[in-house]
């Protein structure tokens, strides 16, 4: 929406986010190393602010946004609770938050800029500008839209699974290998867990990479080692060489309905396009 009618953009940061959530419960920790009392040793302190580590730090820091903006005057999105509007005549604002960064856009930008002095008054926000690294997708302004990549996001998983120095291969998976059910089990399940779900992230950009990064996930809940060297060798080295300028909107998923002919699958598949479209 951004790029098509021209509007602004503009990335912030909150600084310390969990610390300005108000805790609902009673919690007790013990006196933190360097600042103990000397005449109260078996004294403990009684938190009023949430703290990095809780478990109910994150609901707090959300909850203490999320009535700040209500009586600024945003309305809380029915179908997505990160996303908050804010409408005024002609005017439009919406506000976009996961945990402690914040994406803002308007067609009003001294209204975006009104809202955000609003905001900074609250809490200690950082304005980035321009969004430039944002959850792990960088984005670079070209003529006449927006440039989004996650090689950044891709070198970082090629460096986690010790495949920095690997070599590209022409296709994200290979046509010949094939893992046997009958393997051994791998020894460390949650690195192929963690490595085949951040696949999963980067076909936000590379939607051509979902057919494989599909492939690897049939297998989290037992990967063995056949499986373990499916993902090395089919997919992960393969990526290199896979970030390019594209921009799909995409999403894939099973049918809800079992098809008789590949012709009715197709047709169900349009059928669903259609309405989600409409």
């Amino acid at each position: 929406m951004a790029v098509s009618q021209g509007w602004t953009l503009r990335q912030l940061d909150v600084h310390n986010a969990f610390l300005n959530g108000n805790l609902a419960e009673t919690v007790y920790m013990r006196q933190p190393s360097g600042y103990e009392d000397p005449t109260h040793p078996d004294y403990v302190c009684l938190l009023q602010r949430s703290l990095y580590g809780l478990k109910q730090a994150p609901r707090a820091w959300f909850k203490r946004l999320h009535d700040f903006l209500l009586t600024t005057g945003f309305s809380a999105s029915k179908t997505d609770v990160s996303l908050f509007y804010y409408t005024a005549q002609d005017s439009r604002v919406f506000l976009l938050v996961y945990v402690d960064d914040i994406i803002m856009m308007a067609n009003d930008t001294a209204l975006l800029t009104t809202l955000l002095t609003r905001l900074s008054a609250a809490f200690k926000i950082r304005d980035l500008g321009q969004p430039g690294f944002f959850l792990g997708i960088q984005t670079l302004s070209v003529e006449g839209g927006l440039h989004l990549s996650q090689r950044r996001y891709m070198e970082d998983i090629l460096t986690r699974a010790g495949m920095s120095d690997c070599k590209p291969l022409s296709t994200p998976a290979s046509l010949s290998y094939s893992a046997a059910p009958s393997s051994e089990l791998y020894e460390n399940p949650t690195q192929y867990r963690r490595l085949a779900g951040a696949l999963q992230y980067l076909t936000i950009t590379r939607p051509d990479l979902s057919y494989a990064v599909n492939r690897l996930c049939q297998y989290m809940h037992a990967p063995t080692d056949d499986h373990w060297g499916l993902l090395k060798r089919k997919s992960t080295s393969g990526y290199a060489v896979f970030l390019g300028p594209n921009l799909v909107s995409w999403v894939s998923r099973k049918q809800r309905t079992v098809a008789r002919s590949s012709t009715e699958a197709e047709y169900k598949g349009l059928a669903d396009v259609a309405a989600e479209v409409t």
